[in-house]
C-alpha cells in the first residue's frame, strides 16, 4: 500500500470509483481509493440504477447527459460491462402542472441538444403496449433513458482508474483522518497510514461517521427505500425488444422492465428513517424486512397504469438504506473551514449522476473549480443551523414527496423555522408570508391578514396582486424591505485596505464614507460573487455580500492570508437590517434623525454612522430597488425598535413593508443582476457588465483568469427582455427562471431571473443571449412554450439614475 498520495478516496461504492477514475482523467495518477468492505457495499448495490437526462436545473441535465453518454464509452475503454440498457423511457402527464413542467423540460433539452420530445399516444402505445394511457396529458419520449448494472458500473470505473495508475485498496476500513499543520492529511488504517494532498468522502451510508473524524458534521439521514421485481410476465417474455421505463410521477411510483418482469419502486408517504444515531460499521450487503404494505397505495397507482402489474407474483423485494440530505442534493464540495477535504456525500439518483459528479468533483480539485456553477449541489448552501432537527424534518418531507412538482418560488414548510431574528413575530402578526434563506425566516410578500400562505404553480399565484400593491407603494411612497439575511464583514486594521485590494477585483475607495461596488473573480475569471464596501475610516470597512453564498465565498476569502494586525469577521447574525427606498423614503427617514439626508450632505454611494429614532446606525446610501434609498444596519438587539419607528413613521407618507418578492421585481426592472442567478463562476465579467470593475492596473485573486477571461470576447451577454403582454396575459405566467431563449427556431440563450414588472407594465426577464442585439424579437420559452419577446436596449425604469441619485 502506498504511503503516500496526491489524494484518498473514502469508500467504494459508484460515486468514489467515479471520482478516482476522472482524478486519473484530469493526470492525477498517484491517487488511492480506500474501502471499508467490499466495492459497491453500502447503498450501490442495491439501486434500481435507472438513468435519465433531464432535470429542473440546466446544470444538472447537462451533468446527467455526460453521464448517460459515458458508461457506453467506459465499456469500450476497460472493457467491462456497464449493463446499459436504453430501450428509452415515457415521461406521463396526468396533471396541468406536469404537463407545464414537461413541456419546460422538452424546451430545455432542444436549447441543448437532448433527446427529449413530445410524442402521440399511438406512438406511445407502439412503444409500450402494456400501459393504459388514459386520461394522460401529454407523453414525452427520451430515446436514451433505461438503466445499468451497479455492479457493472463501478467495477468499470474502478478498472478505469486502475489502469491509469490509481491503487484501490478493499477491505480497508479507515480509522482516522488527521490534518497536518501544512494543509495535508494523513488517512490512518488498520494497514497503514497514507499522508495525501486531499482527503475525499464519499463514504455513502458512512459519509456522516467519516467526516466526524475530522470534525465535521454533515447534514444526512438515512432510510429505508423499498422496490419489488415481478415474475415472468408473459406478455414481456413474448417481446422481441425490451420495454421503455414509464416515469408516472404524479403516479408517485418508478416502473421498468426487469429481465422478463418488471421492477416498481415507491417512494411512499408513509416513509421509515433509518440508523438515526449512525451507520452500523459491520453493515455491507444486508437488506431490511419486506414492508410492502407502506407502499400499497403506490402499487395500486402502478397497477391502474400498467394491468399487468396486478396479475404478476412477486419474484424478490428490496428493501434497503438510501441516505440523503435535507433537499436530496448531494453535499458536494470542499469544507469551506478546513483545508482539503471534499466531501461527495447524500447522492440520491447516483446512477444518473455518477459520471457528470465525478468529472465536476476532478475539476474542482486538479483545476480549482467546476466548468459548471454547481452551487444547487455546493455542501456550504447549508451551515450549523441544518441540525439534526431540522435535516430529519426536510428528509421526511423530501422523501415522501420525492416525485412532487419544485415549482417556481415554492417554500416548503418541513423543519421550520431554523432560525428567526427579534422582529419575526412583529412581521407575522402583520400578515408576513415567511421563506427560508439560510436557515432565517424572512418575509416573501405581506397579506392582508396574518395566517396566509402560499399556492404554488408555474402561473401566476395567490401573491402576485399583492406584491404587485407593495411594488408600487415603493415606487409611489416608500417601502421597507428586511434586508437582515445579507452577508456582513467587517475587516479592520492597518492592512485591511491591502488586504481588500488582494481580494477583489475593484479598487477600495480612498475617502472616508465612500462606498464601490466589486466583483470576485472565480479560478475560471468568472464572477464568483459581487459586493459594496464601504470605508467607514482610515483602517475599518464594511463588506456586503449574498447571505446564501457566505460560507461558500469563505474559500476565496481564506486564499488570501491577512497581514498581521488585520482582521476580517462577519457580523451577519450579530447586524441586521433594513432598505427604505422610494421617492419619500428621505422624507419618511428625515423624521427620525437629526442628521441631513438631503443629497449634498448624503449623496449616492456613501456611508455615514447616524441615528435613526435614538438607535445607532450605520446608513449606506444604496439601493437594489433602484430607486432613491438607504441601507440600515443596527445591532439585532434593536432590530424590533428600529422596525417599529419605521413602519410608524411610514404611515405618514403612506409607506410600509415590502418583501423580497417584490424586490425581484423592483430589481429587474432597472436591470439589475443577482448572485447566483446572474453572477456566477460560469460567466466572465464583460458578459455581465463588470469589466469596468476589474481593475487590472493592481493585484487581486485569480488576476491572471481574470486577464484570459477579458481577453475573450463574449460568449454571450446579459440582457433584459420584455415579454409581450398578449402572451403572458393569455398564459397567466411570466418568466422565472431557465427558461430557453430562441429565434427563428435556434436556441440563442436562456432566462436567468424573470418576474412581473408592475410598475413599468410589463412582463419581464433577465437572461443570456447570444448573436443578437437590443431590439431584436426572441422567443422565451413560457410553461415550454413559444412567448414573443423583445431584447431591450435599456431598463424600463429609470434607466439614466435620476430616482437612484436624487
Amino acid at each position: 500500500m502506498r504511503t503516500h498520495a496526491q489524494a484518498v478516496v473514502i469508500g467504494g461504492g459508484v460515486i468514489g470509483c467515479s471520482i478516482l477514475y476522472h482524478l486519473t482523467k484530469l493526470g492525477w495518477s498517484d491517487v488511492v481509493l480506500l474501502e471499508r468492505d467490499e466495492l459497491t457495499s453500502g447503498s450501490t448495490w442495491h439501486a434500481a440504477a435507472n438513468i435519465h437526462g433531464l432535470h429542473d436545473s440546466t446544470n444538472i441535465s447537462r451533468i446527467q447527459h455526460y453521464t448517460m453518454n459515458l458508461y457506453k464509452s467506459l465499456e469500450a475503454e476497460t472493457g467491462q460491462s456497464c449493463g446499459v440498457f436504453q430501450p428509452g423511457s415515457l415521461y406521463l402527464a396526468q396533471t396541468e402542472a406536469r404537463e407545464h413542467q414537461l413541456r419546460l423540460q422538452a424546451a430545455k433539452a432542444k436549447l441543448y441538444d437532448m433527446n427529449f420530445y413530445e410524442i402521440s399516444r399511438d406512438e406511445a402505445e407502439r412503444l409500450h403496449p402494456l400501459v393504459n394511457f388514459d386520461g394522460i396529458r401529454c407523453i414525452m419520449w427520451e430515446p436514451d433513458g433505461g438503466n445499468v448494472d451497479p455492479s457493472g458500473v463501478t467495477n468499470a470505473y474502478a478498472a478505469g482508474a486502475r489502469q491509469n495508475g490509481a491503487e484501490i485498496i478493499r477491505f480497508c476500513p479507515v480509522t482516522a483522518t488527521e490534518q497536518k499543520p501544512d494543509g495535508g492529511w494523513i488517512v490512518r488504517t488498520a494497514k497503514g497510514d497514507i499522508a495525501t494532498d486531499w482527503v475525499i468522502n464519499a463514504a455513502g451510508l458512512w459519509g456522516r461517521e467519516v467526516a466526524a473524524m475530522a470534525g465535521i458534521t454533515l447534514p444526512l439521514q438515512p432510510t429505508e427505500h423499498q422496490y419489488f421485481v415481478t415474475e415472468t410476465i408473459a406478455e414481456i417474455a413474448a417481446l422481441d425488444r425490451r420495454l421503455p421505463s414509464v416515469s408516472d410521477r404524479d403516479g408517485e411510483y418508478y416502473l421498468r422492465q426487469e429481465g422478463k418482469g418488471l421492477l416498481v419502486g415507491a417512494y411512499e408517504r408513509d416513509m421509515r428513517f433509518w440508523a438515526e444515531e449512525g451507520t452500523p460499521q459491520g453493515f455491507g450487503h444486508e437488506l431490511f424486512a419486506d414492508d410492502l404494505e407502506r407502499i400499497e397505495d403506490n402499487m395500486m397507482r402502478a397497477i391502474e397504469r400498467v394491468p399487468v402489474v396486478g396479475q404478476a407474483g412477486i419474484k424478490r423485494v428490496i428493501n434497503g438504506p438510501m441516505i440523503w440530505s435535507p433537499d436530496a442534493n448531494v453535499l458536494f464540495g470542499p469544507v469551506p473551514e478546513l483545508s482539503n477535504y471534499f466531501c461527495c456525500n447524500g447522492i440520491i439518483p447516483g446512477f444518473s449522476q455518477s459520471g457528470g459528479m465525478g468529472l465536476m468533483a476532478a475539476q474542482w480539485i486538479v483545476e480549482g473549480e467546476t466548468r459548471y456553477d454547481m452551487f444547487a449541489w455546493d455542501m456550504a448552501r447549508f451551515g450549523e443551523w441544518a441540525d439534526r432537527a431540522f435535516t430529519k424534518a426536510r428528509v421526511r418531507d423530501q422523501y415522501a414527496h420525492r416525485f412532487a412538482i419544485h415549482f417556481p418560488n415554492e417554500e416548503r414548510s418541513a423543519g421550520r423555522p431554523a432560525r428567526m431574528r427579534p422582529v419575526h413575530d412583529l412581521q407575522k402578526e402583520m400578515g408576513a408570508v415567511m421563506g427560508l434563506n439560510t436557515g432565517w425566516e424572512h418575509p416573501l410578500w405581506f397579506a392582508d391578514a396574518p395566517g396566509v400562505t402560499d399556492t404554488n404553480g408555474f402561473t401566476r399565484q395567490n401573491w402576485w396582486e399583492p406584491v404587485g400593491a407593495e411594488c408600487r407603494m415603493l415606487r409611489d411612497r416608500a417601502g421597507i424591505i428586511d434586508i437582515s439575511n445579507f452577508a456582513k464583514y467587517r475587516c479592520a486594521g492597518s492592512g485591511s485596505e491591502d488586504w481588500l485590494n488582494t481580494v477583489f477585483a475593484n479598487r477600495m475607495p480612498q475617502n472616508v464614507g465612500r462606498s464601490c461596488l466589486t466583483p470576485l473573480i472565480g479560478k475560471r475569471g468568472g464572477i464568483a460573487g459581487d459586493f459594496t464596501v464601504t470605508r467607514l475610516s482610515e483602517d475599518e470597512f464594511w463588506v456586503i455580500g449574498s447571505g446564501m453564498a457566505e460560507r461558500y465565498h469563505q474559500r476565496f476569502f481564506k486564499q488570501v492570508p491577512l497581514p498581521t494586525g488585520t482582521t476580517f469577521e462577519s457580523h451577519t447574525t450579530a447586524l441586521c437590517g433594513f432598505n427604505v427606498a422610494g421617492p419619500d423614503s428621505r422624507a419618511l427617514l428625515q423624521r427620525l434623525t437629526n442628521s441631513s439626508l438631503a443629497t449634498d450632505d448624503f449623496p449616492f454611494m456613501r456611508s455615514q454612522r447616524i441615528e435613526i429614532a435614538g438607535i445607532a446606525c450605520l446608513a449606506l446610501r444604496v439601493s437594489f430597488t433602484g430607486d432613491l434609498g438607504w441601507e440600515l444596519h443596527c445591532a439585532e438587539a434593536d432590530q424590533s425598535r428600529l422596525y417599529a419607528a419605521l413602519i410608524e413613521a411610514g404611515k405618514e407618507v403612506g409607506a410600509g413593508p415590502v418583501g423580497s418578492r417584490a424586490l425581484m421585481s423592483l430589481r429587474i426592472e432597472k436591470g439589475y443582476g443577482s448572485w447566483g442567478r446572474e453572477y456566477s463562476p460560469e460567466y466572465h465579467p464583460q458578459e455581465v457588465g463588470l469589466d469596468r470593475l476589474c481593475k487590472m492596473d493592481k493585484t487581486f485573486l485569480n488576476i491572471s483568469a481574470a486577464a484570459e477571461a477579458l481577453a475573450l470576447p463574449a460568449r454571450e451577454r446579459l440582457v433584459l427582455l420584455a415579454l409581450d403582454a398578449a402572451d403572458t396575459d393569455a398564459s397567466h405566467a411570466d418568466a422565472t427562471g431557465g427558461e430557453p431563449i430562441f429565434r427563428d427556431g435556434q436556441g440563442i440563450g436562456r432566462v436567468t431571473s424573470g418576474t412581473y414588472g408592475y410598475t413599468v407594465g410589463q412582463s419581464l426577464a433577465l437572461g443570456f443571449v447570444r448573436m443578437v442585439a437590443a431590439g431584436d424579437r426572441v422567443e422565451v420559452m413560457v410553461l415550454g412554450r413559444p412567448h414573443g419577446a423583445t431584447i431591450l436596449a435599456e431598463p424600463p425604469f429609470d434607466p439614466k439614475g435620476i430616482r437612484l441619485r436624487a
